[in-house]
């Protein structure tokens, strides 16, 4: 829940910092790609004081090294996609045509499952996994995903 929470609360703020900037006319086609590369940074930035404040909490509660590696990796990797999702789905509405305030809730959906994915990706590559179908399930995704 905290690793999707964090995640789906990056992407909405995010989100609504374009919408403002669209509405009130700072952020238009002139200037989107530098305010995308802002939020970008803004993204990594964040992304970074997270995970070292989730590798913190979960060495003080005592969690084993490679399980707080794979949750401070998820959510290093939830946050980061968030931000660049959410700072860049309204501009992406409003090109289609889309009112791009429905980018708030959008993103929120987006992140739950790109959340429950990424954490269930990076926990079965830092932990490794011993249910078979899982593997082969999960190899012959990503081989998909890579090949195209």
């Amino acid at each position: 829940t905290m690793l999707v929470g964090a995640g789906g609360n990056a992407g909405n703020q995010a989100s609504v910092r374009v919408i403002r900037g669209l509405a009130i006319g700072t952020v238009h086609d002139g200037n989107a790609r530098t305010f995308l590369g802002k939020e970008l940074i803004m993204g990594i930035s964040l992304s970074c004081l997270l995970a070292v404040a989730g590798f913190i909490r979960a060495t003080v509660f005592n969690v084993p090294l490679l399980e707080t590696t794979a949750i401070t990796s998820s959510l290093f990797m939830i946050v980061f996609m968030s931000v660049a999702i959410g700072a860049t789905l309204p501009l992406a509405m409003k090109f289609v045509g889309i009112d791009p305030a429905h980018s708030s809730t959008t993103i929120q959906v987006i992140m739950d499952i790109l959340g429950v994915t990424i954490t269930v990706i990076s926990c079965r590559v830092v932990l490794g996994s011993q249910f078979e179908p899982l593997d082969a399930a999960l190899n012959s995704t990503l081989v998909a995903c890579v090949d195209g």
